[in-house]
């Protein structure tokens, strides 16, 4: 199976760390983590994301500038918010973007 590259956004470093741990510990799923906005589209372009996770902390400008950007970028990328829960809401949340982007 071929791994998916998820990229979160977040702006609390403890957060970030986990919600990053926690999509690593899905052997089919490669979590990147980053804290602000330059970064996050830098790396965009540098590697091939499946998934976009804004995580909370967001200001909505920002989160409106990325998405539009994303878009440009990848047509197909799946942007999804995610303002905590627990591992298995962030799992389930990552599940039911791809299984709704492949219809």
């Amino acid at each position: 199976m071929e791994t998916t590259n998820i990229l979160y956004i977040g702006r609390h470093i403890e957060i970030l760390a986990i919600v990053v741990r926690l999509i690593n510990s899905n052997e089919d799923w490669n979590g990147v983590g980053v804290m602000n906005d330059e970064e996050a589209k830098e790396i965009f372009c540098q590697k091939e994301f499946s998934v976009v996770l804004l995580g909370s902390g967001i200001q909505k400008k920002s989160e409106t500038d990325l998405c539009v950007f994303f878009k440009k970028q990848n047509p197909n990328i799946i942007v999804v918010q995610h303002y905590g829960g627990g591992s298995g809401l962030l799992k389930s949340e990552i599940l039911v973007a791809l299984e709704n982007n492949k219809n």
